[in-house]
């Protein structure tokens, strides 16, 4: 499908930090892409929308199911930035029968999203994205375990430097994740919940320093049960320093893929894979966003996606959605793989 030919996008929450990335994303990807960017600060909105061109600017009502939005707007897709908690965005979109795109829910928080989906299964297709930086932990550990020919444990961490918080709604969506449920976890195929202490981990930066962190509950954790039948899997998040800046420079962001499992040649194998943006979080959460929006919208490599429920890792092939990241700026080091330990 031609850009050109499309409605524009709806980006909701679009001048704020990361939004404003993703659609500056979009339109590297794909310059003839209409875009409409919608903000509570019309001015700040309309800024957004000069500096990218072919876009322009609204305000949206998010306790309106039309969202106060003119009856004859058309878009081709409706993607947000904001934790709606009317949902009246994805009720839009299913009623206008365009993709949705969510990215602000925590696993214990999708069930009212899943349930209205389940409502008109057949109206739009829904991605929920709600997964570390939208997918940018979960789709390379997908590429990585095909180097294994039975999964046996998937450890995420993920380092974000204290100066790298974002805007105003990434903090709130921290300060809800962290506080109002505990993490997801799978523990010998057994889904639990930590709280509290019952939680604490550390991780280990990419210069080897060790980091106080916690476990994490995005979706990749489901993500990645649901794809690889691992029996032990985790993510664990850590607030501090990253190391670029213990050397001095500006903050970047970490994420280790740790693998254990057996490989094709029935040997056990562990492996782990560190993956590092220089330039922080937004970049990389911003570029998997348009990843998922190219992708359903049919821009990519595939057709528009059907009507359906998806995560980003059934919608987009892992080796080219890391491949976009690399070109994006992502540095990949992967450590020598090794017997697991239970068989040293």
């Amino acid at each position: 499908m031609s850009a050109l030919s499309l409605a524009p996008v709806l980006i909701v929450g679009g001048s704020g930090v990361v939004g404003a990335q993703a659609a500056h994303a979009l339109r590297r990807l794909h310059p003839g892409l209409r875009l409409t960017i919608a903000g509570r600060d019309l001015a700040k909105a309309q800024a957004i929308a000069d500096a990218l061109g072919q876009a322009d600017a609204t305000t949206v009502d998010l306790q309106r199911a039309d969202l106060g939005l003119p009856a004859s707007a058309r878009y081709s897709a409706v993607v947000v930035f904001v934790k709606d908690a009317s949902l009246n965005t994805q009720r839009y979109a299913q009623a206008q029968g365009i993709p949705y795109v969510s990215t602000s829910s925590g696993s214990f928080e999708i069930a009212p999203e899943v349930a209205r989906y389940l409502r008109a299964p057949q109206a739009a297709p829904i991605l929920l994205a709600s997964h570390w930086l939208a997918g940018a932990a979960t789709l390379p550990a997908l590429l990585y375990a095909r180097e294994f020919a039975r999964v046996d444990r998937i450890a995420l961490s993920a380092l974000l430097d204290e100066e790298d918080m974002g805007g105003p709604a990434a903090y709130v969506d921290y300060e809800r994740l962290t506080t109002a449920a505990g993490a997801q976890v799978l523990e010998d195929g057994q889904w639990r919940w930590l709280r509290g202490d019952e939680g604490a981990a550390t991780l280990r930066s990419v210069d080897g320093v060790e980091v106080a962190a916690a476990a994490y509950s995005p979706l990749d954790v489901v993500s990645l049960a649901a794809a690889t039948d691992a029996r032990w899997l985790r993510l664990d998040m850590g607030l501090g320093v990253t190391a670029s800046r213990r050397r001095g420079e500006p903050y970047s962001t970490e994420i280790a893929i740790e693998i254990e499992g057996v490989g094709h040649d029935g040997q056990a194998r562990r492996q782990r894979h560190d993956l590092v943006h220089p330039q922080g979080q937004a970049p990389l959460t911003a570029l998997s966003i348009a990843l998922g929006v190219e992708a359903l919208l049919g821009l990519g490599q595939t057709p528009a996606a059907a009507p359906g429920l998806y995560f980003p890792d059934t919608l987009i092939e892992p080796g080219y959605f890391l491949r976009r990241l690399q070109e994006g700026g992502l540095r990949v080091d992967e450590e020598a793989p090794v017997l697991a330990e239970s068989e040293q």
